[in-house]
């Protein structure tokens, strides 16, 4: 018979236990989702007052864009409104042009990129040479030299490359669409995402399809990138964004009108009257193209983002 039976005898065996109070919750766990929701619109605030205020700009003429400053209205759509600032973009840049060449190289540098990137991970990752974690370490301590840097050198390189024209074999790459495309294929970042992934699938796979008779480019392309999906997508989208805002190289290297970039394009508005809305209108115009793919695909961005980041 137990302490307690013996104390109390209406008491039995079965009955449970006394427990001890419970503290009141101190709200800590009710405040982190407030404190993460007031940090969400703060962040909203910082990144999507400049766009609105663009794109509200984009409507009104210059005088209204800087008599609203000082004022909530130059985030509001009041005043005199109208789409005269883009019937002006149109009549003072060829932007179809613009926007053609810029989807032309960016989709070819990105599909190219892909490519040549995601074969050099897998050369150094599943083939596995002798040397091959010295040509990774040269190839990530190309990351740490800046762009501006190798602009000049790289400029006088491409001027020297055999060209073949309409008019045969010349000397330089000045002025074409190669020009815009080629030094930027290979990157040093996308190759050790495509590696870091690599290395993460398990090399048995290769070991079987090598019994079954398969080379090293069959299991690349039938077995280690489809089943990399996520690399492939983080690789897209990281090339995709500064080939598309590629400002300095284009101004550097290409003088024709024909083969501008949209970047470009924004000096245009700086010579003689420097019509403000206008400017707005152009920015609007070549910033939609980016926002609405990231809306579209955000979510597989944000998840090739993380499964890049955490395996390997």
């Amino acid at each position: 018979m137990s302490t307690t039976t013996a104390l109390d005898p209406t008491a039995t065996a079965l009955d449970p236990a006394p427990t001890a109070p419970r503290r009141p919750r101190d709200g800590r766990h009710g405040i982190r989702p407030l404190l993460g929701l007031v940090l969400r619109l703060v962040l909203c605030l910082v990144f999507g007052l400049p766009l609105l205020f663009m794109f509200v700009s984009s409507f009104k003429p210059d005088l209204q864009i800087f008599g609203d400053l000082g004022s909530w209205k130059a985030f509001a759509p009041i005043g005199d409104l109208s789409l005269d600032n883009y019937s002006g973009v149109f009549g003072r840049v060829p932007f179809a042009q613009f926007m053609t060449n810029s989807v032309v190289i960016t989709v070819t540098t990105v599909v190219l990129g892909v490519v040549i990137n995601s074969m050099a991970a897998f050369a150094l990752s599943r083939i596995g040479f002798r040397g091959a974690g010295i040509v990774l370490a040269v190839i990530l301590a190309t990351l740490i030299v800046p762009f501006e840097t190798l602009a000049l050198p790289l400029l006088w390189w491409v001027n020297k490359l055999p060209f073949l024209g309409p008019d045969g074999f010349s000397e330089g790459w000045l002025d074409t669409y190669q020009v815009q495309i080629v030094p930027f294929v290979a990157n040093a970042f996308s190759i050790f995402l495509f590696y870091q992934y690599f290395d993460s699938i398990p090399k048995e796979l290769d070991e079987a399809a090598k019994v079954d008779g398969a080379g090293w480019f069959r299991i690349y392309r039938s077995i280690v990138m489809p089943l990399s999906g996520p690399a492939v997508a983080t690789v897209a989208i990281l090339t995709f964004l500064p080939t598309w805002n590629q400002y300095l190289w284009p101004l550097m290297s290409v003088q024709s009108e024909e083969l501008r970039p949209v970047m470009v394009g924004i000096d245009y508005f700086k010579q003689l009257n420097t019509s403000w809305g206008q400017i707005m209108a152009y920015a609007s115009m070549i910033t939609a193209p980016v926002l609405v793919l990231f809306i579209a695909f955000q979510r597989s961005f944000i998840n090739s983002i993380a499964s890049s980041g955490v395996k390997g």
